[in-house]
């Protein structure tokens, strides 16, 4: 979606200039001359003329991936995703007042989650595997967040989850510098993410994924998928020193922290989930595959269980509801052992005022 708010809310990212003609298929910079094209629901905002050391894999390699990540279509609010969302809307707070970014937004499922919610809700990545529900109800920008398309001081609220790990600190520094200029002043921002620190509940959470790991020598299920999904990342703000001094270089101030100890939730994603992926993805469709060879066994059965069951869940049967418990019980991570000290975290930072 390319709505007049967002249009609003632009400059260019190539010379920094607000002056934009927005045009029927693209929006044009009237210093700089430079054109960016609309795509089918997205403008291609990306800057010109610059080369970056650090360039993502979902954008190296988005062809690949965009096949293996099942990203266009999307399920309700639950699991893991739902203890992500519930806790980010409820430390940021969101209200119908708020102009709102999701900052490297992925498929765009947060945004569309958090949409009815805000004034108006803008996701960025720089990759294009926007979920097609994202396509249709929110706006879009393809830009690289060390260089954000958008004018200074024009968001309220922002939200980055699960991106940091994925950088090193210099692209780190850049993000966070760009996230600081695009908020308003008393504006907030939350990142979820996690450094090497492990917490003093670790030899629960190991338990959990010794369980897995048998099954997975059994043949049950595999976490190839999962591997795939963290395979870049970094963790370059090792410890939560570190990440408190990104924060303060970029000029925000902490006022809310909430740490993830996994204990519950690991024992949902290394065996309650992955045992029903396993039973749902048993058979294969009757219909000939198309599966890539570049894509394992074990993950096109993880896919094929998800998509049937993604089904169910739209129809907010039974299944919806199940899962909606066990994400409650999930979230007791956060309510019982959110103030111990993890390597997952919720921090919620604020630009200050002048």
């Amino acid at each position: 979606m390319i709505s007049p708010a967002l249009l609003a809310l632009l400059r260019c990212p190539s010379c920094g200039s607000t002056e934009l003609d927005n045009q029927s298929d693209a929006v044009v910079c009237r210093v700089c001359s430079i054109t960016y094209p609309k795509r089918a629901g997205y403008i291609d905002l990306m800057p010109r003329g610059v080369d970056y050391d650090y360039v993502s894999k979902y954008v190296t390699e988005e062809e690949q991936l965009s096949e293996e990540l099942d990203y266009r279509d999307l399920a309700p609010a639950v699991l893991a995703a739902g203890v992500r969302n519930r806790t980010t809307v409820r430390l940021l707070n969101l209200n119908k007042n708020d102009v709102c970014l999701d900052n490297a937004c992925g498929n765009g499922k947060f945004a569309v989650w958090n949409a009815h919610l805000v004034k108006t809700m803008v996701g960025n990545d720089p990759a294009t595997m926007f979920a097609d529900v994202a396509l249709a109800q929110i706006d879009l920008t393809q830009a690289d967040s060390r260089n954000l398309p958008f004018d200074d001081n024009v968001f309220d609220k922002a939200f980055s989850l699960d991106v940091l790990e994925h950088f090193p600190i210099d692209v780190i520094d850049a993000y966070l510098a760009e996230q600081a200029r695009v908020l308003k002043p008393g504006g907030q921002f939350l990142a979820m993410s996690n450094t090497r620190e492990k917490s003093t509940l670790q030899p629960l959470v190991s338990l959990s994924r010794w369980i897995g790991k048998q099954f997975v020598k059994a043949g049950v299920y595999d976490f190839e998928r999962e591997k795939l999904r963290k395979s870049d990342h970094i963790k370059a703000l090792e410890t939560w020193e570190d990440v408190l001094a990104a924060f303060e270089r970029a000029g925000l101030k902490p006022v809310k922290v909430v740490f993830w100890n996994s204990v519950f939730t690991s024992f949902v994603e290394h065996v309650l989930m992955k045992l029903g992926e396993a039973w749902a993805g048993r058979s294969k469709p009757s219909t000939s595959s198309s599966k890539s060879v570049a894509i394992s066994d074990g993950t096109d059965r993880e896919i094929r269980a998800r998509r049937r069951l993604r089904g169910s869940l739209d129809r907010k049967g039974g299944l919806y509801y199940f899962l909606m418990l066990v994400t409650w019980f999930m979230e007791l991570d956060i309510w019982l052992f959110g103030s111990l000290r993890s390597g997952s975290y919720f921090i919620v930072v604020e630009k200050p005022r002048p």
